[in-house]
């Protein structure tokens, strides 16, 4: 017998590892299967926030976010094994209500009180960005995702030579989303005026903004962009902005707004007599259930395409691929998949591979420090925080779509473009609006 105490039982040890010690062993199998782990010393609970809008009009984008939480859990149910110990890990979850003082609330309490060793954070600057400051104010290891990384970074004060201490943000950017836009605009015949919808929060000032967003690039590439200004959220009356956008003669619309923005304005524009070529716009358009509720208005509006079940990658947490993850969402809920679906799964995926990284997990920065050094194929592609564009952000994947009428679905996502990530299959080619 050994008699150490981290030692395995003689039978599991001749089972198990002949040449290795425990901790590749545990490296190896890490945490699925659960049988493995039962031999480690038990270690610590390590404690996972996660906020996100459950509620409000930003619900959409946190829709799936409850059926891959107990996906997590189920995958995490035998702990994460780190330096020979099986960690069981706590996963709290809080909802920001779509409100960016509620979301720095959420982050506070998971901070002060739940005292949590990682955060995660996902949907939009209303909520990654509250999260993210009380995370850099109280020096915790902040992962965040869905959310362009200029108003991430920018908004928060960034300086693209200095970034932040202890957050850090994966998605793509501005410059991504406008050459998805204008790749899909130069596929067909329009006169190249383009309105712009542009509301008065993170992303839209993002995208409004004159040195930074849509209207340089636009001037660059020969489109004439009509702003009719910033406008809040819910606004009930978007007569002013159509009526500017007739005066332009706009064949192309484009904007970033909340789904229920999108709904009044389409349906105002075509009581108004306003018949655009082309309808591109960010946010809005992300999800079947909101171009579901638009009736027979929804056919052929477009949008930027982050993830969808024919994206080529697949999870380094389950190995499911995509298609696999949004059958499984599909099945458990009976809902159509959901772009955000892929981002909530990847947060977590990035958060397991960096707590087995750590050297130290009662070290905080230990942890912000394996963030940094992260080099992880997951399932919405590869990532890697060292490729910049600033300090901070590592970017992923983007193609364009257009809904159009569906087999499964009354309105399902075809990928129409594909310039800036030709890796990413294209089903079909961009059709104008009737």
């Amino acid at each position: 017998m050994n008699d150490h105490p981290n030692a395995l039982p003689d039978l599991g040890r001749r089972r198990l590892i002949k040449s290795a010690g425990v901790g590749a062993v545990l490296g190896t199998i890490g945490l699925l299967g659960g049988n493995p782990l039962a031999f480690a010393q038990s270690g610590r609970k390590i404690k996972i926030g996660f906020v996100s809008p459950q509620t409000g009009p930003l619900a959409p984008f946190g829709e799936a976010d409850k059926f891959v939480i107990e996906g997590i859990r189920d995958a995490l149910k035998a702990g994460i094994a780190i330096g020979g110990k099986a960690h069981p890990v706590d996963i709290i979850v809080k909802n920001s209500e779509s409100n960016p003082n509620k979301a720095g609330d959420a982050a506070a309490n998971l901070i002060l009180k739940d005292k949590v060793d990682l955060m995660l954070v996902s949907s939009t600057p209303e909520t990654t960005n509250p999260v993210s400051d009380q995370c850099e104010l109280n020096g915790v290891p902040c992962i965040s995702t869905v959310a362009p990384w200029q108003p991430w970074f920018f908004t928060r004060g960034g300086k693209p030579d200095k970034g932040f201490e202890w957050t850090y943000h994966f998605f793509w950017g501005l410059e991504d989303v406008i050459a998805v836009f204008t790749n899909m605009w130069k596929s067909a015949q329009t006169n190249r005026s383009v309105g712009g919808l542009f509301p008065n929060d993170g992303d839209g000032n993002a995208w409004g903004d004159k040195q930074r967003g849509f209207p340089p690039v636009l001037a660059k590439e020969g489109f004439k962009l009509t702003d009719p200004g910033r406008f809040q959220n819910l606004t009930a009356d978007f007569s002013a902005q159509i009526a500017a956008f007739k005066k332009e003669n706009v064949e192309v619309v484009t904007g970033v707004v909340i789904p229920p923005d999108m709904k009044t304005f389409w349906t105002q524009a075509r009581q108004q007599g306003f018949r655009p070529k082309i309808v591109s716009v960010g946010k809005a358009l992300l999800f079947p259930t909101a171009v579901e509720a638009m009736g027979d208005l929804g056919d052929g509006l477009s949008t930027e395409v982050w993830w969808t079940p024919v994206h080529p990658f697949k999870s380094s947490l389950t190995g499911a691929s995509a298609a696999k993850l949004a059958e499984s969402y599909e099945s458990a809920t009976r809902k159509q998949w959901t772009q955000p679906l892929g981002f909530s799964h990847a947060l977590f995926e990035v958060a397991v591979d960096v707590l087995k990284r750590a050297k130290n997990i009662d070290d905080k920065a230990s942890i912000r420090d394996a963030i940094a050094a992260t080099h992880l194929d997951t399932i919405v592609g590869p990532l890697d925080w060292g490729k910049g564009p600033v300090k901070n952000v590592a970017k992923t994947p983007l193609v364009g779509g257009q809904w159009v009428k569906g087999k499964k679905y009354k309105y399902e996502l075809a990928i129409v473009n594909n310039q800036t990530a030709p890796g990413i299959p294209t089903s079909a080619a961009l059709k104008l609006m009737a």
